[in-house]
This record gives C-alpha cells, sequence and structure tokens, in this order.
C-alpha cells in the first residue's frame, strides 16, 4: 500500500505565471482537493519555463515532501520541458514509448486532425514510471516515486489538470491514506489587529502545534484557521477541543466561525433577531451596502440605504440638520449619529449605520486628516459612535472603514457596546 502521505508540495511551471497576466489556480485546486485525505500542503512555487530552474526546483523539493505535484509544460512546444527537467533532476534519460505515441495519435484521430510531428516530444516517458492518460487533452502526465516522493507531473491547462487529479492521484491517496482527512475550522474576529491575537493565543501554540494555526489578518479582520488531520471523528473531536480553548482567550472580539465574512455574521444575528437594518454611507460610497447584498438572502435583514456624498442629501434625505453640519463638519461624530439616526428613521428599520470620513488622497486638513473617518449605529442600543484615523490608499481606508463599522454593529447587536 506504501507509507500514508502527510505533507505535498507544488510547483507551477509557466513563465507565463510570472507575470501579472495569469494567477496560478492549479495550486489552489491541488491543495483543496489532497486537503480531503489529510494531506498539508507546505510549500508552493512558480518556476518559469527553464530546464535548468525546474529540475533544480523539483530537486530541492524531493524527499521534503511525500507529494509532489507540478503542472504545465508539458505540452509540444520547445518551452515545455518539465519532462525533461524531471529526468534531470532524477539523472535519467527520457525513452520514446511507441504505445505512449499511439495514444496520441488516437487522440488526434478522435479531434479529426493529423497529429504533428512536434507532438512526438510528448511520447517521451521516464523509464520505470506511469504514464497517465489524459482524458481531455492530449499531454500525457507522469507518476513516479523517488527518494520518498511520490511526484505527478501533470498538464497546466485547468480542467486538464483537474481531471487527472481526480483519476491518479487522488485514488492513490485514499488508499495510502485510508479514511485520514485534514479537517480545518476558522474563527473570524472583528475590531482587532493581528499582534494583538498573536499575544493572546501564543500560548495555544504549544498545545496544539504551530502548524495546525494559521492567522489572516485584513483592515481589522483576523481569521485563526484551525485544522486537524486524521480519520474524521477525530480529526473533528480535535477541532472542537481547539476552538473551545481559543474561545476562551478571545472572547467577544470573535465574531463567528466559518463564515464568509463579518457580513455574513451581521446579517445572520439580525434575521435571528427578525430586526431590519438600514444604512447611511458617505466615504465608503455604498460599500458596507455592496457587501451585504453580496450575502444570499440579505433582503430579509436590509431593507435600504442611502449614498449621502453631499451635505445637501444628508439634509434632504437623512435629516442631517443643517446647523450641525455648519458647527461640525460633515465629517463629525455627530453627522455620523445623525445619519444613523436618520435612515433608519426614514426607511423604518430598527438599525441604522452611519458612516462619513475622509477617504483621500486629498481634503484633509490639520484638524481633520486624510483617513479620518466617524461611525455610528442606532438602534435598541441607543447611538453609539466611533472614530479614527486611517492609514493607506482611498481602498485600504475604505476597506477599513466599512469593516469598522460593522464590527460595532456586531457589538451593538450583542450588547456587548452600550452608549
Amino acid at each position: 500500500m506504501g507509507r500514508t502521505v502527510e505533507t505535498a508540495a507544488c510547483v507551477a511551471v509557466g513563465s507565463e505565471l510570472l507575470g501579472a497576466g495569469r494567477v496560478d489556480t492549479n495550486s489552489l485546486k491541488v491543495a483543496e482537493e489532497v486537503g480531503r485525505y489529510g494531506v498539508q500542503v507546505v510549500e508552493k512555487r512558480v518556476v518559469g519555463d527553464d530546464l535548468e530552474r525546474i529540475a533544480g526546483t523539483i530537486s530541492g523539493l524531493l524527499g521534503l515532501v511525500d507529494l509532489l505535484v507540478v503542472t504545465g509544460g508539458l505540452g509540444p512546444t520547445a518551452d515545455d520541458v518539465t519532462r525533461e527537467a524531471l529526468a534531470r533532476a532524477l539523472g535519467v534519460r527520457l525513452v520514446q514509448e511507441a504505445e505512449v505515441e499511439g495514444w496520441i495519435r488516437e487522440r488526434y484521430a478522435q479531434f479529426g486532425r493529423t497529429m504533428p510531428q512536434a507532438c512526438l516530444s510528448m511520447a517521451r516517458v521516464l523509464p520505470g514510471a506511469e504514464v497517465l492518460p489524459n482524458p481531455r487533452g492530449t499531454a500525457p502526465g507522469i507518476l513516479v516515486e523517488r527518494d520518498g516522493s511520490i511526484i505527478a507531473l501533470l498538464p497546466g491547462v485547468p480542467w486538464e489538470m483537474e481531471a487527472m487529479l481526480e483519476r491518479y492521484v487522488l485514488p492513490l491517496l485514499e488508499e495510502r491514506n485510508a479514511g485520514r482527512q485534514r479537517l480545518s475550522r476558522t474563527l473570524i474576529l472583528s475590531g482587532v489587529i493581528e499582534s494583538e491575537v498573536e499575544s493572546r493565543v501564543r500560548h495555544l501554540y504549544d498545545r496544539f502545534g504551530r502548524e495546525n494555526i494559521t492567522i489572516l489578518a485584513s483592515m481589522g479582520i483576523v481569521r485563526l484557521i484551525l485544522s486537524a488531520a486524521g480519520v474524521p471523528e477525530e480529526a473533528e473531536a480535535r477541532l472542537s477541543r481547539m476552538e473551545m480553548a481559543f474561545r476562551e482567550v478571545l472572547g467577544q472580539d470573535l465574531a463567528g466561525v466559518d463564515a464568509s465574512g463579518l457580513e455574513e455574521i451581521v446579517l445572520e444575528m439580525l434575521r435571528r433577531r427578525e430586526e431590519a437594518l438600514a444604512v447611511a454611507e458617505s466615504c465608503t460610497g455604498g460599500l458596507v451596502a455592496a457587501r451585504l447584498t453580496d450575502v444570499a438572502g440579505a433582503s430579509r435583514v436590509l431593507v435600504g440605504g442611502v449614498v449621502a456624498y453631499s451635505n445637501e442629501i444628508k439634509e434632504e434625505l437623512l435629516g442631517v440638520a443643517h446647523e450641525l453640519l455648519v458647527r461640525h463638519g460633515a465629517v463629525s461624530a455627530e453627522v455620523a449619529r445623525a445619519m444613523a439616526e436618520g435612515v433608519a428613521r426614514r426607511c423604518g428599520s430598527d438599525w441604522g449605520l452611519g458612516i462619513t470620513g475622509i477617504a483621500g488622497p486629498g481634503g484633509g486638513t490639520k484638524e481633520k486628516p486624510v483617513g479620518l473617518v466617524h461611525w455610528a449605529v442606532a438602534g435598541p442600543c441607543g447611538v453609539v459612535a466611533r472614530e479614527r484615523v486611517f492609514p493607506g490608499t482611498r481602498q485600504i481606508v475604505r476597506g477599513w472603514s466599512a469593516n469598522a463599522s460593522l464590527d460595532l454593529l456586531r457589538r451593538c447587536i450583542s450588547g456587548a457596546v452600550a452608549p
């Protein structure tokens, strides 16, 4: 049967993947699929169409991982050199295989075409390796085991790669790993930054294994990805123990588990309470409303919103008092409060969210710099307002603002924040 496969690496071959025009999606698919069998992808690389570099990459990974999946570079053109690179890494010579050549000719015949002479290169195989017929294309793959690593060469065309991964590699993992799976659970935190979370959970690393805990942070949202491998029952039990331990130290900063984002969490909280929400946005320009409506079923909670960019719209549609705008300015806690109250009143909702700020790059002053944002929540909790100067580009300021406002709304709904 062979030994259990626990670790994997992905190598995507293709000079086009090193530019800005194309992204390596094959490695994402490989990581997703092998993860179902308890295999953890520990490294990904992208290498151009260079024989020496590909060979060096393969040589460097041999013996370090149980499974090495290399995609791309198996076609008939001069820059398709992955087969040659594998042969060089293993210190062997490719041989022309008549049977494989027959497969390729047959595939072209099925397409109603004559096989070009250049395609003979695809019939060069590694001695002792298993040649993998391509059910969706012409370029065969290769499966071989050397130095403790299973090496799979698969085409770079995504739909061809996926078919061959499913047909040849996954059954091997199913056999080797005998029901073993790697399960994961994502804890979503809001209103915190990565370094704060790290200091609070660091003591749990030794208990559960640092390799089973990943922290991802983005503009006030931190995702803690917990993982466990084993037979499903054991992995699930371990994940539950991990989650319980992390919950104990995260407290009110833990927004939800396995949700697509903060917007989904907030909508679900309001749905359970059978309460409605309306939003009034200035500097975010409808970003919060867009994120909320990205979630299926948002219409059961979100009743409407207003992008109130000008002072006139703030006054006419939201009922913000003219004297507030004159006395405090459009970017102020007072106006954010009035926007939140006004949109709830105008839309007849239980909750209102108001955001106003200076996203930049211009428009700031010494008293009110670029990045200054005020946001407020009005509802059963009363009216709660917050402010902060967010660093970064216009897009980053807007992203921070959307996350911060949804976090405040979440905390108000849960009763964790009072006026």
